[in-house]
């Protein structure tokens, strides 16, 4: 009977990889790049986040999801204070980056930026060349020392956001006229020019095709090596393919978080098991 529980096991364990490859845990050594702890966010007076705490670790994906509304953009937006651009929208609780409180009066949100940066649903490139568009950031911040170093930081960049073949021989023509998902990864691109240590994702696939999205997946898988990364999607499939942790979110509160593979093999919470075999959405 042992060895019959062994191989179940064992074979439980093979079906997960398939489902899920190596990616599908975190590093039992893996180093958390941002904490947060009882978070609440206010929009006026309506309270859209609930004590919300979460560890997110460096290199990886952690992957937010959930039904329309629960909280999932708004938590990502809170994690470079962008929540601080809207009128009347206000947090509470502490996050940490490397241990710093990002919400501490003598944090530079600008400069928060630079270190967290973001890539929104929607590509929106802006309207330059494809070279401005990468440089727009490290010109602005002065992040380079003459025309070759920023040369290399658009060429460096670009080939990270596994573009750089496809438009090296079109640097200065219009970032607007490549395709949907070129422009997605021109804008990854333009987030990794700022030489961030984290990258928050906000539905990033969900504009584009299939094959675009394969192609953002793909490198989002690659990204990780080196940067942190949180993304919220939609797509339960791509929960699955592309993170290591993923945190469930449901009316504001976060309900549980866990490795990817755990967590759409055995959720601790009902709520999160009826979520993600589709008996509510």
């Amino acid at each position: 009977m042992a060895e019959a529980g062994k191989a179940e096991a064992v074979a439980q364990e093979d079906h997960t990889e398939a489902l899920f490859g190596a990616s599908g845990r975190v590093a039992s050594d893996a180093v958390m790049k941002m904490t947060a702890n009882g978070v609440d966010v206010f929009y006026g007076e309506k309270q859209a986040l609930f004590s919300v705490s979460l560890d997110i670790p460096d290199r990886s994906v952690t992957a937010l999801i959930g039904p329309s509304g629960c909280g999932k953009s708004t938590f990502l937006r809170s994690l470079n204070r962008m929540n601080d651009t809207i009128e009347g929208a206000r947090t509470q609780g502490r996050i940490e980056l490397e241990g710093t409180d990002i919400y501490s009066a003598n944090v530079d949100p600008v400069m928060l930026r630079a270190r967290v940066g973001m890539v929104f649903q929607r590509p929106n490139p802006f309207p330059k060349s494809i070279y401005e568009n990468v440089a727009f950031g490290p010109r602005i911040h002065g992040l380079f020392k003459d025309k070759k170093h920023l040369d290399d930081i658009v060429h460096t960049s670009l080939q990270k956001a596994a573009l750089f073949e496809e438009v090296k021989d079109r640097l200065e023509q219009p970032g607007t006229g490549l395709s949907g998902g070129q422009q997605q990864r021109l804008c990854i691109a333009r987030a990794i020019a700022m030489g961030p240590e984290v990258i928050l994702m906000d539905e990033p696939a969900s504009a584009l095709d299939p094959i675009a999205s394969a192609k953002v997946e793909d490198l989002i898988d690659e990204l990780r090596e080196n940067y942190c990364i949180v993304i919220v999607t939609h797509s339960m499939q791509q929960a699955a393919r592309v993170s290591q942790r993923t945190a469930f979110f449901h009316l504001g509160e976060l309900v549980e978080t866990g490795d990817t593979a755990d967590m759409f093999t055995k959720p601790n919470d009902k709520r999160t098991e009826d979520y993600i075999t589709g008996r509510f959405g």
